[in-house]
């Protein structure tokens, strides 16, 4: 039921941001800036979404291990991909030394795990376990797929709210000419609003792979516990906030950035109080921990 009701929230998510596209092009009076921008965001977001994996493994300077390297590595990731019934990953390391994880891939059969060199110093076998759980969920839960369609229907509301400002596609004459304060206003909110709801389904996604891969690991104080320590090596280690590392933050499971402020609004990742909270209800609620079935 968990799964279903944040997959309802995503659909009204996505719904949302489609419903902004529809308002943006419709106040710029034309279709044809709606195709334009149509066709260039599926491009470039279909490019993005095949070679994701190879873009966020190569940012993180990853590099593929063998299981005589990191045997027990392999050993908890293949009983993780046997229970929950897929394909083995293919395993990366990354020589970063902030502790952080991410999985990429379009699907269950083009999937990559990749770990830091700091979080296998770090943590225990129960934790790290648990951390390949949720990210082989994020996989599983195909929320590449998800956040791939997001990155894509944002790309053209902020493509069509510039297309609106320098681009006359309205009347003829000055009478005729579209409000310019309408222009300005889809210029900054639309942009803002797409990013808002990406945000949220970004966020949704983290505690949806947080609660299915604690179930799969069947520990979620084990990932509780890898939590809290992967959040505070991440804020002793923060990664500078370039273009490298922010094309991949969103894929980590702390955000692996420095954030303060206002800063912190705009994080790809829910608060991580809280998210260890909701994993220690969940312990103490054996009902909600394992098997997990993966549609």
């Amino acid at each position: 039921m968990h799964r279903h009701y944040n997959g309802l929230k995503t659909a009204a998510l996505l719904g949302l941001l489609t419903a902004l596209i529809l308002g943006i092009g419709f106040a710029v009076s034309g279709t044809s800036g709606l195709i334009i921008a149509l066709i260039i965001s599926l491009l470039m977001n279909g490019a993005s979404y095949f070679w994701s994996d190879k873009i966020a493994l190569r940012s993180m300077r990853a590099q593929p291990v063998s299981e005589a390297e990191f045997p027990a590595l392999y050993q908890m990731v293949r009983e993780l991909a046997a229970d929950a019934r897929q394909p083995m990953p293919r395993l990366y390391v990354s020589p970063t030394m902030q502790p952080n994880a991410f999985a990429t891939g379009r699907n269950p059969q083009h999937a990559a795990v990749c770990v830091t060199t700091g979080i296998t110093q770090i943590l225990d076998y129960r934790e790290l376990r648990a951390v390949i759980g949720h990210e082989l969920s994020h996989v599983y839960n195909r929320d590449i797929l998800i956040s791939s369609v997001a990155a894509a229907i944002s790309g053209m509301i902020t493509f069509l709210a510039y297309l609106a400002w320098f681009v006359p596609l309205g009347g003829g004459d000055d009478d005729d000419a579209p409000n310019p304060a309408v222009f300005l206003a889809m210029l900054v909110l639309g942009p803002f609003a797409a990013s808002i709801i990406q945000l949220a389904i970004s966020r949704n996604r983290e505690y949806q792979a947080d609660a299915s891969g604690a179930a799969l690991s069947r520990d979620p104080l084990a990932l509780a516990s890898a939590l809290r320590k992967i959040d505070a090596g991440a804020r002793q280690l923060p990664l500078p906030a370039d273009n490298q590392y922010t094309r991949t933050a969103h894929l980590m499971i702390a955000n692996p950035l420095s954030g303060a402020g206002i800063a912190k609004l705009f994080s790809t990742h829910p608060p991580m109080a809280d998210r260890v909270r909701r994993l220690e209800e969940m312990a103490r609620n054996p009902r909600e921990v394992g098997p997990v079935q993966f549609q």
